[in-house]
């Protein structure tokens, strides 16, 4: 009995100690991972998040092509995606559905978690900010919209453009296995800002590419307090609904109601493709121009401080004779634009040891390009 009480006493004051250090939310990620057979995040766990709705309002579906579903993948093809536990694929060539495929119980009406593809989205919301002249420049500081980071060691001279280029000089660990770390308190935490706007600078800004979570979260407060209002909402009324998207989506949020700008849109895998549809068309839906090419360009085209692999939101493959840029979330979510051949290709799964040796890009986004492009040329 006595020893009962003692690892009683010991278990109460080790959880205590755990809230006293800021470490509570980590009680959250293993009732939301380990307690529900998980062993980290994953792509259908929206329903246990907070959320804000991006709403659709005239749903359009895609044309389908002629040849649409037609022609069996390769063997080739359908190995390496259900060896990485794929939960969708799609290929559109030539703004028409050609090919659309789902394992393990997923169809066109589930809902996926983004994880990071949502950086890119807000990038464009920044984009639109600018274009409505809510965001006057890039080049705005980030101490502009919060007056605190001028007194912070290197972070007066932080920009918009540093922080959606990578180059924001944040002392961010970018590590998804290590609770203690900062992409955990972000995921799991009540408080956004805290897990933020807490963490020091370790250099100048615009000097180094290093990617964070921790970059887009700080430029999705910026945006959010320039457009005034919620971030799905804006995300609604200038993407959502001018593209006809097929269903709602939400996107998840901390207690306050702050989105997580740095992943978490959960939506279905035809309207992703839709996003991709939307940058092969430079920022056109029909004859309405809904993002500004300028803009687009310049999220497309890759910094010199990234030795050319990544952009505003996006990664870019120039290296690979089929030139290439794409949407990347965590565990393998790839929305992947191939402009010389008119295609959009979207798989979304649960690669949990996603092989990236090609320069920090995934193995399987070039191998997927390649075969595609061969298979429907």
């Amino acid at each position: 009995m006595t020893i009962l009480i003692y690892f009683v006493t010991f278990i109460v004051i080790a959880v205590l100690l755990f809230y006293v250090l800021g470490y509570g939310y980590i009680f959250n990620g293993i009732s939301k991972t380990y307690l529900r057979g998980k062993l980290s995040a994953n792509i259908d766990d929206g329903t246990l998040f907070s959320g804000n709705l991006i709403s659709t309002e005239s749903p359009e579906l895609w044309e389908e092509s002629p040849e649409y579903n037609k022609k069996q993948l390769p063997k080739n093809i359908v190995e390496d995606l259900t060896h990485s536990n794929t939960a969708s694929f799609i290929v559109v060539k030539n703004g028409k559905l050609l090919h659309e495929e789902y394992w393990n119980g997923y169809n066109q009406l589930s809902k996926t978690n983004s994880f990071s593809m949502a950086k890119a989205v807000t990038v464009m919301l920044l984009g639109k900010a600018l274009e409505e002249g809510k965001i006057k420049s890039l080049d705005d500081k980030f101490s502009d919209y919060f007056e605190e980071f001028e007194n912070k060691d290197f972070a007066k001279n932080l920009t918009l453009k540093n922080l959606a280029q990578m180059e924001s000089g944040l002392d961010w660990d970018e590590n998804y296995k290590n609770p203690f770390l900062p992409n955990a308190k972000a995921y799991y935490g009540k408080n956004l800002m805290n897990a933020t706007f807490s963490r020091k600078f370790k250099e100048n800004p615009g000097e180094r590419f290093e990617y964070q979570s921790g970059s887009t979260q700080l430029l999705g407060f910026a945006i959010k307090k320039a457009v005034g209002q919620s971030l799905a909402s804006y995300l609604s009324e200038k993407f959502w609904i001018p593209m006809g998207m097929e269903q709602n989506a939400t996107w998840s949020t901390d207690e306050s109601g702050m989105e997580k700008t740095y992943c978490c849109i959960h939506s279905n895998s035809r309207d992703f493709a839709k996003l991709g549809q939307l940058f092969l068309n430079d920022g056109k839906v029909g004859d309405k121009q809904i993002l500004n090419p300028d803009f687009i360009n310049t999220m497309r085209n890759p910094t010199k401080n990234s030795e050319e692999i990544y952009g505003m939101g996006f990664w870019i493959n120039h290296d690979n004779p089929i030139k290439h840029y794409y949407f990347l979330g965590l565990q393998g979510q790839y929305i992947i634009m191939i402009p010389e051949h008119d295609m959009v290709i979207v798989r979304t799964g649960s690669y949990n040891n996603l092989p990236k040796n090609d320069r920090g890009r995934p193995d399987q986004v070039k191998f997927l390009v390649n075969e595609m492009v061969k298979l429907f040329q």
